[in-house]
């Protein structure tokens, strides 16, 4: 065991004299470095594998955490551009309500519908303004389309609208081809109303469109009520039977405007101003 040993150090150090004065293992060490560059390679593998699944695993949650991500983002923004086309729609039917009554009258009040009657008998709705805001009963209200109904009931902040479907409401109109005048009635049904004391003889076709009359008083003239879809006229009768569509959305409709006599909103603001003025 000694001898093996004083051979091993002495073949050792001879190999190290040998490196020290001549570069004749230069070849033996680069194989040396070669061969173990590989078994580290080796070595190596499984771990570089296990920290390439590690970071693709990594990878892929990110990439569905960011999926997952965009995708709430989309969401959002559909709903965000869906309240946009809402609002746009709505300043739309606001432009067009501010245009819906005859270019002299200006005295209106916009309001919104908030509410409809539980009872399906009654064509009444509730609006946003009351006593507080000038509202009276019997004051007309209208939409983008036509006549809604008139005010009947009222408190300090709202008001219920009788629609002019409603079966016990009527008002006078006339046709704008020839100036017939007639009343058109409520049925109770949203779509259809009845038009009331036009003998077999009077010129009404199909297609005919009533507006107010402004007989009465109640209903300034000329806002559109419906027009004419159907004429029955039987042998015998005395009246015709009449049946015309509202040209009001009177199922859809929310904003709508509050109809005040001329010049009343102006001397209410004069008053107004001058009891406030120093």
């Amino acid at each position: 065991m000694g001898i093996r040993a004083g051979l091993l150090a002495t073949l050792l150090f001879a190999v190290w004299l040998a490196d020290r004065q001549s570069n004749w293992l230069d070849p033996v060490r680069k194989a040396g470095l070669d061969a173990t560059d590989f078994v580290f390679d080796v070595a190596a593998v499984p771990g570089n594998i296990w920290t390439a699944l590690s970071n693709a695993s990594r990878s892929e949650d990110a990439l569905f955490n960011r999926v997952d991500q965009l995708e709430r983002e989309n969401l959002v923004l559909q709903a965000k551009l869906q309240q946009m086309v809402a609002l746009r729609a709505e300043n739309t039917r606001l432009r067009a309500l501010m245009n819906s009554g005859p270019r002299e009258r200006n005295d209106v009040l916009a309001t919104e519908v908030i509410g409809v009657a539980p009872n399906p008998n009654r064509q009444i709705v509730a609006i946003d303004h009351g006593k507080a805001d000038r509202v009276y009963v019997g004051q007309p209200l209208i939409d983008s389309d036509g006549l809604l109904g008139q005010v009947i009931e009222l408190a300090d902040h709202t008001a219920h609208v009788l629609l002019i479907s409603d079966a016990s409401h009527s008002v006078p109109v006339q046709i704008i081809r020839n100036s017939v005048r007639a009343i058109a009635e409520g049925t109770g049904d949203l779509n259809r109303l009845r038009i009331e004391y036009l003998s077999t003889t009077t010129d009404v076709e199909v297609g005919d469109e009533l507006v107010t009359s402004g007989l009465g008083g109640r209903f300034p003239m000329g806002y559109p009520v419906a027009k004419v879809v159907a004429v029955e006229r039987g042998d015998g009768d005395r009246f015709a039977r009449v049946w015309a569509e509202p040209f009001a959305q009177l199922s859809r409709t929310r904003h709508a405007l509050l109809l005040f006599p001329e010049g009343a909103l102006t001397l209410e603001a004069n008053r107004y101003e001058s009891v406030i003025r120093p």
